[in-house]
């Protein structure tokens, strides 16, 4: 029977006093069972602090007559009183930033970026009328499904699930990987799923996703000044730091941060003294460096071991310049291919309603395609063409059609640009894919 929550999961309690955690420290059950009612006390007393935390944030947006404030603008005004009210609580800073992490959840706070929250459908003439709706959601717990390499795969991912296991295993271990290959091989489409399977859930707040491009620095990245609305500098805090310090104040639940297009900007420059901090072995407060911009009483930043970066890699565009050893030692590197096999035939034969004869057709062309590729020695496997330009999860009523928008579109213009002094191969390429096509 479940009777209690822990970090909004519902919990059976036969079954958490069989968990390791309660058997390593307390040994035998039924010597456990006063721990555990201390325990499922502390709990159910958090739905009080939330309220608490919840009321305060009500109060400082009707003084300030906005619904926009921030987390140091909130303990400036309310960490002594919260230390008051409950003084067993040695990390007021760290519980408050877990619980607006909690109350973006719910979707009762909303994230602005540079520090600030955002309290949903306030109203300063009418916030009273809406304390208790808002109070109610909070002990309302958030059920999420789990997700899993399994919801993965059946999301359409043509990778042998063995590989995936290893993909998995790998970021686990090491904390940071990359995924690179040819473009439309599902390298951002797999990052982010990845994402989910390390957070455990679908559609969960502890995921950021970003895109290096040519003019990011390490001062967008990790932290630098910025003009502030009353015209003067303020140190903020890039996205890195910023999902760093959510999943340090949060131990118990894994954080990712996918970076696409990782080597179209300069990582070395982007990550500083990151670099170093993302080892796996380094991410302890022993380890900790001073950042290039330090913050009053920082003594130095660790990256926490619940972070995971998860990059991709275009290696066919000749324009970015390829990642330095320095970072290659600290990511795992995976690379994808083109998937045209009988796993992608199936799934699109069931999702599009394309007759099994039809999507062999495209099979073979495609993979004539990709050998003239491979063997072109200008070129080469890293600019074969990818599955996913030729997948869709979608009934496709004119397939004859749609394969020729694909191609005419958005194939042709890629081979464009590898053979622009080479007008008779594109032309040649183009008539292995259309020629008596329907």
């Amino acid at each position: 029977m479940v009777n209690f929550t822990f970090h909004n999961q519902p919990q059976d309690i036969n079954r958490f006093c069989n968990a390791p955690y309660w058997r390593e420290r307390f040994g035998d059950i039924n010597l456990a069972k006063q721990q555990l009612n201390d325990f499922i006390n502390q709990v159910q007393e958090n739905n009080g602090w939330q309220q608490t935390v919840l009321g305060f944030i009500q109060e400082l947006c009707q003084q300030n007559d906005s619904d926009i404030f921030t987390r140091q603008q909130f303990l400036n005004q309310y960490q002594q009183q919260l230390q008051i009210l409950y003084p067993n609580n040695k990390t007021i800073g760290q519980s408050v930033s877990r619980t607006l992490q909690e109350l973006r959840d719910k979707k009762i706070l909303f994230f602005k970026g540079n520090g600030q929250y955002k309290l949903s459908d306030y109203n300063s003439d009418t916030t009273d009328e809406k304390d208790t709706d808002i109070m109610k959601s909070i002990d309302q717990p958030v059920i999420r499904e789990p997700y899993t390499l399994n919801d993965l795969i059946a999301e359409g991912c043509f990778i042998d699930p063995d590989q995936l296991a290893i993909i998995q295993a790998r970021l686990t271990e090491k904390k940071n990987l990359i995924l690179q290959g040819p473009p439309g091989t599902g390298k951002t489409w797999l990052a982010k799923r990845l994402a989910h399977v390390i957070v455990g859930y679908r559609d969960f707040d502890n995921i950021k996703a970003i895109q290096f491009h040519p003019n990011m620095s390490y001062e967008d990245f990790i932290r630098g000044y910025r003009p502030s609305s009353n015209g003067k500098l303020e140190l903020i805090d890039g996205p890195f730091i910023e999902i760093a310090n959510q999943a340090r104040n949060d131990v118990n639940t894994n954080y990712v941060m996918v970076i696409e297009e990782i080597n179209r900007g300069n990582p070395a420059q982007i990550f500083g003294e990151m670099l170093t901090l993302l080892e796996a072995n380094k991410r302890t407060a022993q380890e900790a460096l001073e950042l290039a911009y330090k913050r009053e009483h920082e003594k130095g930043f660790f990256i926490p071991d619940n972070l995971y970066v998860i990059g991709t890699m275009n290696i066919a565009d000749r324009s970015l310049a390829m990642v330095d050893f320095a970072l290659r030692r600290r990511f795992a590197f995976f690379s994808l291919h083109p998937n045209f096999g009988d796993v992608w035939r199936k799934y699109m034969a069931e999702k599009t309603n394309i007759s099994p004869e039809k999507l062999q057709d495209w099979q073979q062309r495609m993979h004539q395609l990709n050998q003239l590729i491979s063997d072109d020695p200008m070129l080469g496997a890293a600019f074969t063409i990818g599955h996913s330009y030729l997948t869709s999860n979608k009934s496709i009523a004119d397939a004859d059609n749609w394969f020729r928008h694909i191609i005419q579109t958005e194939i042709q213009p890629l081979l464009a640009e590898y053979w622009f002094d080479e007008p008779d191969k594109i032309k040649d390429a183009i008539e292995l894919l259309l020629s008596d096509a329907s």
